[in-house]
């Protein structure tokens, strides 16, 4: 018996070590926001080292069942994780800090999302912190100079000017080469509408969160046939559920003036070299000359006041997240008569159904902007109009005052540029609709498969008119005297995608799978036309009217896949897939097949490497992928298209005039442009993130190139034809660094700094190679062709003559280098020009930082370019024989000292000019106040386009297409902003 009760003993003591080894217990409580104390939805709530956990629910509450030595981890996307030891608590309420090393952690991509640590592709994400501050009114602008590899120009300073995007480079001659942009899961159209100036101009920067640049084609390729030239995903902001209702008004008022004016004669000076070449302009003319001293460029610009203003309440109503947001912004430009009026307006909802298995994002944004183009060409005209003479004169009856040579309506005289600038109603109203709803739902009884559908509709239409007085000179209104032109365009952009999604975590083999296969549909239609009238001239005021209209449509239909495979934690393997098929194309070319295959090494994650303390992250990566561009710039490239006759061509046929139709070239044989994109990649990091960075290296070759060949006569068609029959190659380097280094509670500063290199060259440009073949000629008959598109070199270098200069360094006029070797005269042809030099920027880098110390906070970005070059056409179009024509004298600028030319010289290697430069695009200022309750409050200051150095000797060195030409000039802005919020 007694050893019956020590076995029990034995037995009942074992049972009670078990049960108190294995004691569980239930533990809740809520997760909030440390600053605000908001509820905190959807953090991960896990007992650590295992894979027991659960999600916090709407109101931020969570519950689970651990053990007494359990250890919870909670993270939550862009907040520091926390660990907390459960020991003998049953509820644990905590608070997470919001981290800015952590927002990134999370990063949006083609049909879903990714963890940074995980991406196998180039992709970088910027986010709101990191934002370029200022007088900000399209969303380019905030990425200027903060993406290694993305270049990112303005074409120019007028109110919502629109901006050229090239992501490494680019990858086309004659299809697009704007990258593919996607706005809350709807891929856009990047087609404008008439009267717009910049597509992107319905979405306010301030409702922008993050932005993801994608760049090789491991990441783009998932959207196929349109991401050659890279993707950029921007994602809005959003409401959250928990904590109180915010309501927040911003208010931004700047004013802004021109940084520099080019350095024309004056009025004296111009007399006095009128005497001194007074045999070339003939004595009996300088009575031309009048008294004045007027400098016409400032009389086209003034001192500019805009307002910005951002109304935004967001929170949560019951269990449905939203935000709302409405802005109005009056950008008046810095020349006189243009501006830019616009109200923008934005809805997003967020809620859950069904204990979340049921998620709807829904999305609606609109615009109503009302443009004032003024007439840019006045800029051209202030330069080169006689400074002798005044603005007004009232003798000048028939043009309201304003003086005007006698003989402009040969075309020979400049025009007053104040009465070209202030006569002429050149305005334009847009109004853009753009709405999605996104339903994701977690099918049950499939514990990690989700289905996914997105709907969208984006609309647009615009009208505006052109006008001018019968007052204008008649080379303003060419054929009319006087001109009334009115025009209207309508987009319409509809999209389904649907998608599944399936995860699961095979612990078994120590695996990850994720898998995404969908269907994408997208129908684009486009219409517009426009009507001119005036009268053909004051002797035969018989009113004339000539109309055009067009409508086209095009769709893309596709089906996409991705796999992603993580084996081990640390190695990481993405498949994707992509077939798509255009309207653009006709029989076997109609589709597209588009591959890649991404390889990441977590190097970091290896035993010999994971002890080390300073090495926080050090990742390889290997991409490689085909992409496509279907974007032509024509819906019917492949298809037969017959165009009315203009009324001067129409047939006498039976007593009546009859228009026939002309045939469009067209190739039945044209096809995608592909992209083959191969790229290797290192993420790292040291001191636990405090230093961050990636290097990349990638080769991008395009095949299939769209050039314009020569196609015999008698075909009925124009002598051209855009095919297939090129090739060109892009490759480069990328080097990315930021740099924490300080980081305390009231004292800290973050360093940014990025570089790109990029070379570009031709290397097929016919179907059959052509040693004597030129290559592709740009310009016109009075400048000469300028550029050249030539096989072994980049696309649209300079093609100039090689200048001769005397013992002195000063060019001599009309002699060049007899390239050819022919011993003729060299006098501009062809075949003694030289390929010298590109616009394209050998090497970019951008430099940023940001500092906080207490409640004060400042910012600045610059930029670095290295090698662009541009050609001087201003420059190059002064000549003293110019100054002088029949009946009038010219302006030009000072440029002409240095040269003396007589004649013109537009081909003369000397106006290629090096326009390095080095930029401050802006420096902020900002003081937060320390304020009672729930009431906040931040003053900035900022000043945007600070300062350049640069040798060039234009008004700015940043020339769109390397082709200065009188732009309108980019300002410099001071900004007062005023941020409240409760």
């Amino acid at each position: 018996m007694r050893k019956y009760k020590l076995l029990f003993i034995v037995v009942l003591s074992f049972f009670l070590a078990q049960s108190t080894l294995y004691a569980q217990k239930t533990v809740s409580g809520v997760v909030t926001d440390a600053k605000d104390g908001s509820t905190l939805v959807g953090v991960t709530v896990l007992v650590k080292n295992t894979t027991t956990g659960t999600t916090t629910d709407l109101n931020g509450h969570y519950t689970l069942t651990v053990p007494d030595d359990a250890i919870l981890v909670f993270s939550f996307v862009g907040y520091a994780p926390q660990e907390i030891l459960v020991g003998t608590q049953t509820t644990i309420n905590v608070q997470l800090e919001f981290s800015a090393a952590m927002i990134d952690e999370v990063v949006v991509i083609g049909y879903g999302q990714v963890r940074k640590e995980d991406l196998t592709g180039s992709v970088q994400m910027v986010t709101t912190d990191d934002f370029n501050q200022g007088a900000i009114t399209t969303p380019q602008e905030l990425l200027v100079g903060k993406s290694a590899g993305m270049v990112i120009s303005s074409d120019g300073g007028a109110p919502g000017s629109s901006s050229t995007i090239r992501i490494r480079g680019g990858s086309s001659l004659n299809a697009s080469n704007d990258p593919l942009i996607i706005i809350d899961g709807v891929p856009l159209d990047n087609n404008n509408v008439s009267g717009s100036s910049n597509f992107l101009s319905f979405l306010n920067p301030n409702d922008i969160e993050s932005i993801s640049v994608l760049k090789d084609a491991s990441a783009t390729a998932i959207y196929g046939s349109r991401a050659s030239n890279g993707v950029i995903i921007v994602k809005t902001k959003e409401g959250k559920v928990g904590g109180p209702m915010k309501v927040s008004f911003d208010v931004k008022t700047s004013i802004a003036n021109a940084v520099k004016f080019l350095d024309v004669y004056s009025g004296d000076e111009i007399r006095r070299i009128a005497w001194e070449k007074r045999d070339l302009f003939g004595l009996d003319n300088l009575g031309l000359l009048w008294d004045a001293n007027t400098n016409w460029q400032k009389e086209l610009f003034h001192t500019s006041f805009s307002q910005d203003y951002n109304f935004t309440v967001a929170g949560a109503w019951e269990a449905v997240p939203y935000r709302v947001s409405i802005g109005y912004t009056n950008q008046e430009g810095i020349m006189k008569n243009t501006s830019m009026e616009r109200l923008t307006g934005g809805i997003n909802l967020n809620p859950s159904f069904f204990k979340s298995q049921l998620k709807v994002n829904f999305s609606i944004k609109g615009m109503l902007t009302d443009h004032n183009f003024g007439d840019s060409g006045a800029l051209g005209n202030a330069i080169n109009m006689d400074p002798t003479k005044p603005i007004y004169d009232d003798s000048f009856t028939t043009s309201n005052g304003y003086f005007q040579w006698e003989n402009y309506g040969a075309n020979l005289g400049s025009s007053n540029p104040v009465a070209q600038l202030m006569d002429v109603n050149n305005t334009s109203t847009v109004k853009r609709v753009i709405g999605n709803i996104q339903l994701n739902y977690k099918i049950p009884y499939v514990d990690g498969l989700q289905a996914n559908l997105n709907m969208a509709s984006d609309y647009t239409e615009s009208s505006g008119v052109n006008n001018r007085p019968t007052s204008a000179p008649s080379n303003l209104t060419t054929p009319y005297w006087g001109r009334i032109n009115n025009y209207f365009s309508i987009h319409r952009n509809n999209l389904l995608d649907f998608y599944l999604n399936y995860n699961t975590d095979l612990a078994e083999i120590n695996s990850v799978i994720d898998l995404t296969g969908g269907y994408s549909w997208q129908h684009f239609e486009r219409e517009g036309g426009s009507t001119t009238s005036g009268y053909f001239d004051d002797e035969h005021p018989e009113q004339e009217e000539g109309t055009s209209s067009y409508i086209t449509e095009s769709y893309l239909v596709s089906y996409f896949g991705r796999l992603n495979y993580t084996f081990a934690k640390k190695y990481l393997l993405t498949l994707t897939a992509r077939f798509d098929g255009s309207s653009h194309f006709i029989g076997d070319n109609k589709w597209g097949f588009f591959p890649s295959a991404a390889f990441a090494w977590k190097i970091k994650e290896e035993s010999f490497l994971k002890d080390v303390g300073f090495l926080s992250e050090l990742k390889l990566r290997l991409g490689w992928g085909i992409t496509g561009q279907q974007d032509v710039n024509n819906d019917y490239p492949a298809q037969a298209a017959y165009m009315v006759s203009s009324t001067g061509s129409y047939y006498y046929i039976d007593g009546e005039y009859l228009p026939t139709l002309r045939p469009s070239t067209y190739d039945p044989d044209i096809k995608w442009e592909e992209t083959t994109t191969y790229n290797i990649g290192l993420d790292f990091g040291f001191f636990d993130g405090r230093i961050t960075g990636s290097f990349d290296v990638y080769k991008r070759v395009t095949d299939d190139l769209l050039n314009t060949v020569t196609i015999p006569t008698g075909s009925n068609f124009s002598n051209t034809l855009l095919t297939n029959v090129g090739s060109l190659e892009n490759k480069g380097l990328e080097f990315a660094l930021n740099v924490i280094p300080i980081s305390q509670k009231d004292f800290s500063l973050e360093v940014g700094f990025n570089l790109a290199y990029n070379e570009n060259k031709i290397t097929r440009l016919l179907l059959n190679d052509d040693p004597d073949y030129i290559g592709v000629l740009y310009g016109d008959a009075m400048t000469g062709q300028k550029q050249v598109t030539r096989v072994g070199h980049p696309a649209y270098s300079f093609f100039v003559n090689k200048q001769v200069y005397n013992s002195e360094g000063i060019p001599i006029e009309g002699l060049y280098v007899d390239l050819s070797g022919d011993g003729g005269v060299v006098n501009g042809d062809n075949d003694d020009k030289y390929i010298y030099h590109d616009p394209v920027a050998d090497v970019l880098m951008g430099l940023s930082f940001k500092l906080n110390y207490k409640n004060f906070d400042m910012s600045a970005s610059s930029r670095i370019s290295l090698g662009n070059y541009v050609y001087n056409q201003v420059a190059a179009g002064s000549s003293y024989d110019q100054m002088y024509q029949i009946g009038y004298f010219k302006n030009f600028p000072k440029h002409l000292d240095a040269t003396q030319f007589v004649k013109r010289q537009f081909t003369s290697d000397y106006f290629v000019r090096n326009a390095s430069f080095f930029k401050l695009d802006y420096v902020s200022f900002g003081y937060t106040p320390k304020t009672k309750g729930k009431f906040k409050m931040r003053f900035s200051f900022t000043v945007q386009n600070v300062f350049s150095i640069t040798d060039y000797e234009g008004i700015d060195p940043e020339v769109p297409g390397g082709i200065d030409n009188n732009f309108y000039p980019r300002p410099r802005t001071f900004m007062l902003g005023i941020g409240v919020t409760y």
